[in-house]
């Protein structure tokens, strides 16, 4: 769990700096926690994206809490913290299981360059790390680089590939490469999907076939359907999240560098806002770099609230 800690903690350096430098302006003027330090930590909240809803509601809870108006810069995050982990506990979910004798499905979608490929690798290489046998699927047909990419993250990460011709039927390289899956005795099939607006119906509506392709060949199938969301995109990525659901019915987002941003108290305004759990944060570049989703973890990383490690960075 440390080094778990450690990394997250890591990946969210530049938005707890954000929110620790700026719960330390609000409380360093010498007049307690008032309304004046009440409002200026909302606005640092609001900042990091946390969303307006919630910053007003910690803000109010913070200052019940706090009702005589005084409390350390500590107590003040430490309060934070618990409240985000409540808050954040709807964004947990246990990972999916396949039906016996079959691969898990996993769809992967997202718009263009929130790092969909690069976390279907990161994703594989967490199924190999504990024992499974893993087939990545290249149904990205539109981009040229997308197969040779994919086949790349396959060699780096351990899995196998199933690839299909560019400017050929996503659909029908998704059912080839569960055809492989089963015939394989794989544990997992991750499948690529090519990245689009999610404003454009008609490339949605591809996404659609792949989806019941897949289900017609593997009943249930796929049983995940997950989102790559860029943190960097804030605000934006609520309405993508929730248009990526309308069409597909998603069953978790992942969420993309979080380390390069002072952001990512979106993973609260998502899990306050919309039904979708958070599955996966990546938190950095390389393959290892990913986590599953932990509310506690997250929360205490976000305010800087680590047990034997007070300084705050």
């Amino acid at each position: 769990m440390r080094k778990r800690f450690s990394r997250l903690r890591d990946g969210l350096a530049r938005t707890r700096r954000a929110i620790t430098e700026g719960i330390r302006g609000a409380l360093g003027r010498g007049t307690g926690i008032d309304g004046t330090a009440l409002e200026s930590i909302e606005e640092t909240l609001i900042a990091a994206d946390l969303g307006v809803a919630t910053a007003l509601d910690l803000v109010a809870a913070l200052g019940e809490r706090f009702r005589g108006g005084s409390g350390s810069e500590s107590e003040v995050r430490e309060f934070l913290a618990l409240e985000i982990e409540v808050a954040l506990q709807g964004a947990e979910r246990a990972g999916v299981q396949g039906e016996p004798g079959a691969p898990l499905v996993v769809m992967v979608a997202g718009v263009n360059g929130v790092g969909k490929t690069t976390s279907i690798g990161k994703l594989a290489k967490l199924h190999v790390d504990e024992g499974r046998k893993v087939v990545l699927a290249a149904a990205d047909t539109f981009r040229a680089a997308a197969t040779e990419q994919l086949s790349i993250w396959a060699d780096r990460s351990g899995a196998q590939f199933v690839g299909g011709q560019l400017g050929g039927d996503a659909a029908a390289v998704a059912f080839d490469a569960l055809e492989a899956a089963i015939a394989r005795a794989a544990d997992v099939l991750i499948v690529d999907t090519a990245g689009r607006l999610h404003t454009q119906r008609n490339l949605m509506a591809e996404l659609e076939k792949v989806q019941r392709v897949l289900g017609k060949r593997l009943p249930g199938a796929p049983h995940e359907v997950l989102q790559v969301i860029d943190a960097n995109t804030g605000q934006n990525a609520l309405s993508q999240a929730r248009l990526f659901d309308d069409s597909l019915g998603l069953t978790g987002i992942v969420l993309t560098k979080l380390d390069g941003t002072a952001r990512g108290g979106i993973v609260v305004a998502i899990a306050k806002e919309l039904s979708v759990p958070v599955r996966y944060v990546g938190t950095g570049e390389s393959i290892e770099d990913i986590e599953e989703f932990d509310a506690s973890v997250f929360a205490r990383g976000l305010l800087g609230v680590d047990e034997g490690d007070p300084e705050v960075t």
